[in-house]
């Protein structure tokens, strides 16, 4: 199932996710569900989405079972709504956008978004769901200022204006821009998309516009909000899953509000999507989250606590986990990180310190440093030579993959780091070695970390060595995640340690929002990008020939309309990044650890990351089953 750009196309269902003709496929009652409810029938959409799993090289599954797995905190209950990855359009394995909630999406010029909803399809509380839902969302939450002061968010807006909304019906709407929008429909596909649907029926008790005014006095009251709007956004809570009352359409769904440690997610019995056999999906009963020490949990996983657990497991853990298999009967399946990088390492290009703002904005500079260190070194030693040594960049699973943006000035060359230090003019050095900034300072980094990951600070380790054969001095210093970012945006970081670029996997049309100074939480260029954020009234604008050029790529991008033109804009980007090497990236490619105790149709290969992947929902949580 492609999006299809031409003047009246639409998303379409391939034979795999509609080999059974609707009429003629039977549906079958959920075992142990409420005797009150409706029989199926008129629980699911009369459209709903039928998945042919043997097409997909899957068992068909069964009913029943509750899959226990950990979390690390309380907050992260929220996961269910990732994992279970229901969204109104969403990607499929083979990294295309395909309609999932929606019957289907019809896009003319890329500038209008015709969503036809499923007629039939229902909340999880049994009220229908449709355009009213939608219109809801775009009307009376983030076109009213007093619940969305930052006016329509930025996936709603082009070039500084916003969409012509109409409902077409009453399972139709269109969002009509002046210009292109190609960041729509992706927004819509993330791990926490913006939900550009509310259960308006349940929300509009909330709302001055429709609710009773002494009603909503009481119930902000009784949350301590000060008005009608804090009532509203604390009932409106999509993603978090706080609120235990409202409705939703996602595969499970928290309904308990007793414990903080062990979460119940239960099945959502109207949910849209049935198999070929016509058992309505998921075939969990329940997903129970437990809290416990994030570094007990790989102890616990090998204990065989846990019936599906990725989070809170890393490379490391994968020798101990493959020691306890046998002995508790789980298996270890090793999926594809998605990250563009293991570990990068981030020059900080908006630094306040003019002499280390010039030193890193010089091309060379980076270039040396990149040069310096010895990267199959720290796949040996770090990820037992499992990994691919080069840049932060796009992976091979990427259609946009080239080699030559992993391995430019990633080779291990400290004669050629030493001539470009010394062609910058850093020929000084003191007693020890370590060559003289400008003005006389030792060149001695200080790269921070956030303290949170025990490989970061053995690879910096390792870069420090080599490092010094070149005249440089590395000091880690671990800090905490959020005084790194403080630290970032005040303009103190130098220089810092992290995750790679996000989504190391992208296709043309994916934004390529990982490649240009748009995120001010980018270590790289804090300044630069709440500048874009803030549009204008905050940090800097761009100052460096390179920065703007790839500013001037993706607004290119924003505004293009074919895929041709997505494409030619994601390889200049990603060709200036290997040239100018913003990123100093180490090794790619490291297996993430996923532990599977008798769980079926769980991959033993698959993608692990945050967007595009949501953790498990890229494999389709929902068609897991619990083995006998």
């Amino acid at each position: 199932m492609k999006l299809v750009n031409s003047v009246r196309a639409g998303l379409f269902l391939t034979a795999a996710m509609m080999a059974t003709p609707l009429a003629a496929l039977e549906l079958k009652e959920t075992p142990g569900l409420d005797a009150s409810l409706p029989p199926v029938a008129e629980r699911v959409p009369s459209e709903p989405l039928v998945v042919d799993l043997e097409a997909k090289g899957r068992t068909t599954g069964k009913h029943g079972g509750s899959l226990d797995t950990l979390i690390g905190r309380a907050k992260d209950v929220r996961l269910i709504n990732v994992w279970g990855y229901a969204r109104l359009v969403g990607y499929n394995e083979a990294l295309e956008l395909v309609p999932d909630i929606l019957e289907n999406v019809e896009v003319e010029d890329g500038r209008i978004f015709t969503l036809h909803t499923r007629e039939g399809h229902k909340w999880s509380d049994g009220h229908p769901f449709g355009a009213e839902d939608i219109r809801y969302y775009f009307e009376d939450v983030v076109s009213n200022e007093a619940l969305t002061p930052s006016g329509l968010p930025p996936f709603l807006m082009v070039n500084g204006k916003g969409p012509t909304f109409e409902v077409l019906d009453e399972t139709t709407v269109r969002f009509t821009w002046d210009e292109p929008n190609p960041l729509f429909l992706p927004e819509l596909a993330k791990s926490r998309p913006p939900f550009i649907y509310r259960p308006a029926h349940y929300l509009k008790q909330f709302h001055e516009k429709y609710g009773d005014p002494a009603a909503i006095e009481k119930a902000a009251a009784e949350v301590k909000a000060r008005s009608w709007a804090p009532l509203h956004a604390k009932k409106d809570d999509m993603y978090n899953g706080r609120n235990v009352e409202l409705p939703s359409l996602q595969p499970w769904l928290r309904k308990r509000d007793d414990s903080d440690l062990r979460f119940i997610l239960e099945r959502n019995p109207y949910y849209h999507r049935v198999d070929s056999t016509g058992q309505q999906l998921p075939y969990i009963d329940n997903v129970v989250m437990t809290v416990a020490d994030g570094k007990l949990i790989p102890a616990k996983a090998q204990a065989g606590e846990s019936n599906l657990q990725a989070r809170n497991l890393s490379f490391a853990d994968i020798t101990v986990l493959k020691k306890g298999e046998k002995q508790n009967d789980y298996a270890t399946a090793l999926w594809s990180n998605s990250k563009g990088s293991e570990i990068s390492i981030l020059p900080n290009l908006t630094v306040k310190d003019p002499v280390w703002r010039e030193l890193l904005r010089d091309t060379r500079f980076r270039h040396a440093l990149s040069l310096g260190i010895d990267r199959n070194l720290l796949n040996r030693v770090l990820f037992f030579g499992l990994g691919k040594p080069g840049n932060d960049t796009v992976l091979p699973a990427s259609p946009l993959h080239k080699a030559e943006y992993t391995d430019k000035w990633a080779q291990y060359d400290p004669d050629k780091a030493n001539a470009l230090l010394d062609e910058i003019g850093l020929t000084e050095r003191n007693g020890d070695g370590i060559r003289l900034l400008p003005d006389g300072r030792p060149l001695e980094i200080i790269v921070e970390t956030a303290g949170e990951e025990q490989v970061q600070d053995d690879a910096l380790e390792l870069v420090a060595e080599t490092w010094r054969e070149i005249g440089v001095k590395l000091f880690a210093k671990p800090s905490q995640r959020d005084n790194l970012r403080e630290r970032a945006i005040t303009g103190q970081l130098v220089m810092s340690v992290w995750y790679g670029m996000e989504n190391g996997i992208p296709t043309s049309e994916m934004p390529p929002e990982d490649l240009a100074p748009v995120r001010g939480d980018i270590l790289s260029w804090h300044a630069w990008g709440d500048h874009y954020e803030t549009r204008g009234e905050g940090g800097e604008k761009p100052d460096w020939a390179p920065a703007e050029r790839l500013m001037e790529l993706y607004k290119s991008w924003l505004n293009s309309r074919t895929q041709e033109e997505r494409t030619r804009i994601w390889e200049e980007m990603l060709a200036i990044h290997a040239e100018e090497t913003i990123r100093i990236g180490l090794v790619s490619g490291v297996p993430q650890p996923v532990v599977i105790k008798d769980v079926e149709n769980v991959p033993l290969e698959g993608i692990y990351g945050w967007d595009p992947g949501a953790h498990f929902g890229i494999h389709r949580m929902d068609e897991f089953y619990m083995a006998e």
